[in-house]
């Protein structure tokens, strides 16, 4: 285990409870790369780092052995806890931490505001912006330099305009 912990690491999980009499535990992955899901990865839990020793799925979560972990109750110890990683370094991906905080435009140059957040939602992540505009990641276009272009269809942004003028 190493103590000293990257400051510009991602979320991406949840410790769950424990399985077995070994230091097995169940994870939940919120990220759905690859290379989150490998023996040798590190895991950052509360403020240590682990390397992955075995993981395997199991129903909508991971079964996982970290280094360092050999009983129940130090698994246990673990539970309900937040797991990060280091960014993986991936050109053709758009990451959330790099849309907040960037600029929101319309193709055509409209102004949508600065991206707050990126909501989870069932069918697509949807982006926030500080002008109270939601704008669903299917219709991202393009992300550079701080800025993220939009194409949303017509009509779709309009629609919280229209609905503030009604009231």
């Amino acid at each position: 285990m190493n103590e000293n912990t990257p400051q510009d690491l991602l979320e991406i999980g949840r410790v769950g409870r424990s399985h077995g009499v070994k230091g097995e535990m169940y994870i939940s992955l919120t990220s759905d790369r690859t290379e989150r899901q490998q023996p040798g990865t590190t895991m950052w839990i509360s403020g240590s780092a682990y390397v992955v020793q075995a993981i395997r799925p199991s129903n909508d979560r991971w079964l996982v052995f970290l280094e360092g972990i050999h009983s129940p109750e130090a698994a246990a110890a673990l539970t309900n806890q937040l797991i990060f990683a280091e960014p993986i370094d991936d050109d053709d991906a758009l990451w959330v931490h790099e849309l907040v905080g960037s600029r929101v435009v319309g193709i055509d140059g409209t102004n949508y505001g600065t991206c707050t957040a990126v909501l989870d939602n069932p069918a697509h992540p949807i982006i926030e912006t500080d002008l109270d505009v939601l704008v669903p990641l299917p219709f991202v276009v393009e992300y550079r330099d701080g800025e993220v272009r939009v194409n949303p269809p017509l009509g779709l942004l309009e629609l919280a305009d229209d609905e503030e003028a009604a009231q």
